[in-house]
């Protein structure tokens, strides 16, 4: 395996000109089973009522849990797509920062389910998701 610093700067070398870029998504940390991730909570994300939009929460989870599947397959010969997203909203935030780390449940041959966890700067838990992916032959 290489180092883990030369993985995860691939990763954000990936993000230029992405909705991960524009989110200022940057990938932290990896292990055998877990990805995380962490994102700005600033006016770029924001609802109109001065919140974390949960649709940048989600954006972020499955940012970092397809990412997290890229991870196991041979990227020469694979592709990996999001097929389903379900995301529970359990506290709000207004600034700051927030951490994803996605945990791999499920890794099959063609799917992948993980479940990203979302917390702020204090721990608290933010949102709780669940992300298949499909891992599709490279045409």
């Amino acid at each position: 395996m290489k180092e883990k610093s030369e993985i995860l700067h691939a990763f954000n070398m990936r993000c230029k000109d992405t909705l991960m870029e524009t989110l200022e998504i940057e990938y932290i940390d990896i292990g055998e089973d877990f990805l995380v991730a962490k994102m700005p909570v600033n006016s770029r994300v924001h609802q109109p009522y001065g919140l974390l939009h949960g649709g940048a929460t989600a954006a972020l989870a499955e940012s970092v849990g397809s990412a997290a599947s890229a991870f196991f397959v041979d990227n020469s010969k694979f592709i990996v797509k999001g097929i389903e997203l379900s995301i529970n909203h359990l506290k709000s935030i207004r600034d700051g920062e927030v951490t994803a780390t996605a945990k791999i449940i499920h890794k099959g041959r063609t799917t992948h389910l993980w479940e990203i966890k979302v917390t702020n700067e204090n721990n608290d838990l933010i949102s709780v998701s669940k992300l298949t992916n499909i891992v599709l032959e490279k045409k």
